[in-house]
């Protein structure tokens, strides 16, 4: 069911461009975060720089998101993915040319504008392309074919990386990069967006309207918190996996692509399921409640290590084995795939929602970064630095910590907000 609902939206020229846009950019975050493993190793960093592998990034992204947000609710976004798209490149080949952790840190930075660039844009455009009545089915299978191209990043990024080294990877990444370039100039129309007013869109005044809508403002308060757990472990499982087990970067890929196949397999799905049945709010509480659970899990890889034999697989022609701590980090982040899966079409589908009541869904969507970005800039090195002081088991501890508390508040803020809309929605209330 999910691979017919993507393969048929792939069959619209606009959203194909726009899936290519989606493909190229998890491509690149998928294969670079393998490669932070990499680096950490290679560099022996501190879990604080560590954090800071992941800091720079979304500092980067937090400067840049609302004004972006307004560019595109009022100029033409189709050339914004284009900028976006040669920002990309710019990194690939920085890349190439780092000799220490300072190196990493400043081009993730750039990376962190490459990649807002075509997140909020392409995101903005497929909500403002869509069929009103099939947002959810377009929002979530351009997230399925996120979910597939990060997965394939792992694969083949981490297989790359475990065979040639660092500057082959970088050059395929660059190749489908401009491939989508390409595409996206061909296929896409001209100004897709765009269609607001300049002096009514997007300006302070838009900003504070749409934070005054009750579930918009339960929703930025969530990904504020939840922000801080998820982006902590983003980071810090392929570093984990490499330095405290000696995982091979091609078996770091096989753990994270667990995760993004369940996303892969599922988003189609949910996103269909959150256009019939509604109530968004019970799907994006529930994922949230398995990532919690997931990322939990992650700290059993040291109880388990060494009491699972180890189980050798031969995979293109090299030999891996693999242990207790590879099936556990490979089953938590399988868990961590199955929740967002659940939670990212609703999500999104509700911002896109409440965007709409001001005709400004990119505004929206800044907002939805904006709220995820302020955790994500700190959320790494507070996890980082209690690594550093007591244990990496205990950091994802913490993670897990921000992921419920931010789950429980989300939980009552949405219910409220879900019922003052009901009766004002009625149509026997008068305010």
């Amino acid at each position: 069911m999910s691979r017919v609902t993507s393969l048929g939206l792939l069959k619209d020229r606009e959203f194909g461009a726009l899936a290519g846009t989606a493909f190229a950019r998890s491509q690149a975050y998928s294969t670079i975060l393998i490669a932070l493993a990499l680096y950490a190793d290679l560099f022996e960093t501190t879990g604080v720089v560590e954090g800071l592998f992941g800091t720079s990034f979304a500092l980067a992204q937090l400067l840049i998101i609302l004004p972006l947000g307004r560019k595109v609710d009022t100029g033409n976004a189709k050339r914004w993915l284009l900028v976006g798209f040669l920002i990309n490149v710019a990194v690939f080949v920085g890349f190439l040319f780092v000799s220490n952790a300072v190196h990493v840190i400043l081009i993730r930075m750039l990376q962190g504008l490459g990649a807002s660039l075509l997140w909020i844009t392409g995101a903005t455009i497929i909500g403002e392309i869509s069929p009103d009545a099939e947002q959810g089915r377009w929002l979530g299978s351009y997230n399925q074919v996120a979910a597939i191209s990060s997965m394939t990043g792992d694969l083949v990024g981490g297989y790359l990386f475990y065979t040639y080294g660092f500057t082959i990877p970088y050059l395929v990444l660059t190749a489908i990069t401009l491939g989508s370039f390409v595409l996206v100039w061909v296929a896409l129309r001209d100004n897709p967006g765009g269609r607001t007013d300049p002096d009514e869109a997007s300006g302070p005044e838009t900003f504070r309207a749409l934070v005054g809508l009750p579930m918009l403002r339960a929703l930025v308060g969530f990904r504020f918190a939840f922000s801080f757990g998820k982006m902590a472990v983003i980071i810090f499982l392929p570093i984990y996996a490499r330095t405290t087990f000696g995982i091979s970067a091609f078996a770091i890929g096989w753990i994270l692509a667990g995760g993004k196949l369940a996303k892969a397999l599922m988003q189609g799905v949910v996103g269909t399921l959150t256009d019939r049945w509604g109530r968004e709010h019970y799907f994006v509480a529930v994922g949230a409640l398995l990532y919690g659970v997931g990322t939990a899990a992650i700290p059993l890889a040291t109880v388990i290590e060494g009491r699972v034999d180890p189980i050798e697989i031969t995979l293109l022609g090299d030999t891996q084995l693999l242990g207790g701590a590879f099936f556990t980090l490979f089953g938590a982040y399988s868990i961590l795939g199955v929740a967002d899966s659940i939670r990212l079409p609703a999500s999104m589908s509700l911002f896109v929602n409440e965007g709409e009541a001001y005709d400004s869904v990119a505004s929206a969507m800044s907002l939805r970064s904006v709220s995820w970005k302020i955790g994500q800039v700190v959320g790494p090195v507070i996890v980082g630095f209690m690594m550093d002081l007591f244990s990496t088991e205990a950091g994802f501890l913490l993670a897990a910590g921000f992921i419920a508390v931010a789950t429980v508040g989300f939980s009552i803020t949405s219910r409220r907000a879900h019922t003052a809309q009901s009766i004002a929605d009625d149509p026997g209330y008068t305010d």
